[in-house]
């Protein structure tokens, strides 16, 4: 983009036109007209600075970032390139840098000097953390050798660079057995042509006679059918619990749910997302690349809050949206009594829950006895509400210091 922009007079330069109007006034008062002599250094300097040092400066900024995403911890190089259709004697450039960003090499600031359709390149390093880092824009400042003129001017220019959760590769977490699915790889039963023998369960209508069992129907006087083990593929829904009480281990939950939503893209599942934040956010059912990708940049975003309705948002989506029979997967420290409720709802309603658990002490180090005596009492805590609530849903307890893979291997046999 290009933007041109006319300097300002100073301060200084202001009151040296004030000091040269006083001296024509005293002039024509006293009829001492050598005065005027007295300005004739003043105007050829403010000459030399209006036309040799005030430029009508026309910048082409734009900026260059290796890629709109990009995972959080890896270096992304930047470049900003600067043009000028003028001849700029000296000119400070400083980056609008996101605080999102940490700089590990180079400057945000710089001071150059720019020849006619002169281009110059300015290169930083930053690290990406999670989230969206928005560059706004460039500040420009000049001043002249005399101090005559200035320049303080913030160039619009928006850039956009989306830190992605830190993604690796782990296994599937749940069955697909007894569920309602899609197209795909994975057993699941349905009624119909099949593969493999499942269970009997009564005819209904609409069913082929086929299937029919003769000697269950003798047996018990109702007509039974058989059901089938066909290719089908389960619907997933991944829940993310964003309370504040998870503010320690946050970014484990958004990566451990990141990393498990490519599993589902590479399985074909179809999967939807439910971030469960003050104000929900509810993607629907899909698949595909473009729908993974959706869902990352809302995870990407999230944040913890005081969110204390998710056992509200999950009946409420149970009841409206939620596909029937799907698998849950639900990413919460369960530190929260509604974090708790909220599971409990999942399983009231009959629905297979996987809860993927990060602890929010592993990572703490005290540093003294009585925080020692502290954390062991808050462990056993938790171990008690997650014995509890393994009742309602298979628990995987991570501690984050090991690889999620590591931690569903303990629970899941593969």
């Amino acid at each position: 983009m290009a933007e041109e922009i006319k300097p300002e007079l100073t301060e200084r330069g202001a009151e040296t036109l004030f000091a040269m109007w006083i001296i024509m006034i005293s002039a024509f008062l006293f009829l001492r007209w050598e005065l005027v002599y007295l300005m004739l250094p003043i105007l050829w300097v403010l000459f030399v600075s209006l036309f040799f040092f005030r430029p009508g400066i026309k910048l082409e900024i734009q900026r260059e970032i290796p890629h709109d995403r990009m995972l959080e911890g890896e270096i992304a190089e930047i470049k900003l390139r600067i043009k000028s259709s003028t001849r700029i004697p000296s000119l400070k450039i400083e980056e609008d840098l996101p605080e999102g960003l940490e700089l590990v090499e180079g400057s945000r600031e710089h001071v150059l000097s720019l020849g006619k359709d002169e281009e110059r390149v300015i290169t930083y390093n930053v690290r990406v953390k999670r989230g969206i880092h928005e560059f706004n824009g460039v500040r420009v400042s000049y001043r002249d050798p005399m101090g005559f003129f200035k320049l303080d001017h913030f160039i619009e220019h928006y850039t956009e660079l989306i830190g992605m959760p830190l993604i690796e590769d782990v296994p599937t977490p749940y069955s697909t057995k007894g569920t309602k699915i899609t197209a795909g790889p994975l057993p699941s039963p349905r009624v119909g042509e099949g593969v493999e023998f499942h269970a009997i369960r009564e005819y209904q209508p609409g069913d082929p006679l086929k299937i029919i069992n003769w000697k269950a129907t003798a047996k018990t006087g109702r007509i039974m059918a058989n059901e089938y083990e066909s290719e089908r593929k389960v619907d997933v829904i991944f829940i993310v619990d964003a309370s504040y009480k998870s503010q320690r281990v946050f970014d484990y939950l958004i990566r451990a749910a990141a990393s498990l939503m490519l599993n589902a893209l590479n399985n074909g599942t179809s999967f939807g997302l439910l971030l469960a934040e003050a104000v929900p956010l509810w993607v629907r059912v899909d698949y595909g690349k473009r729908h993974f990708f959706k869902c990352i940049d809302f995870l990407s975003t999230a944040r913890p809050d005081k969110n204390n309705m998710i056992a509200y948002q999950v009946e409420h989506l149970i009841r409206s949206r939620f596909p029937p029979r799907a698998q849950l997967l639900y990413f919460s420290t369960l530190q929260t009594e509604e974090s708790r409720e909220a599971l409990r709802t999942m399983a009231s309603y009959g629905y297979r829950v996987v809860v993927i658990s990060p602890d929010p002490y592993s990572g703490v180090e005290p540093k003294t006895k009585e925080e020692e005596l502290a954390l062991k009492l808050l462990r056993l805590k938790r171990k008690a509400h997650l014995k509890k609530m393994a009742a309602h849903g298979i628990i995987i307890d991570w501690d984050v210091k090991k690889p999620l893979k590591a931690a569903i291997a303990e629970v899941i046999l593969l």
